[in-house]
């Protein structure tokens, strides 16, 4: 019974662990897109260039 309960709890944690990553590759691509659009969409300063469009 606890070799049983052992598969199952690991199974469970993989299956945790797989969900995870796969919310944290749509994050990234999320911020990615965010990034990008941010990249293509940034203001020109007063001397007629491209300024930054971050603010560190």
């Amino acid at each position: 019974m606890v070799p049983l309960l052992l598969v199952l709890l690991l199974a469970v944690i993989l299956f945790g662990v797989g969900f995870a990553v796969k919310i944290l590759w749509w994050v990234a691509l999320a911020v990615l897109v965010l990034w990008l659009l941010g990249f293509v969409m940034r203001s020109t300063t007063a001397g007629g260039g491209r300024g930054r469009w971050y603010r560190w």
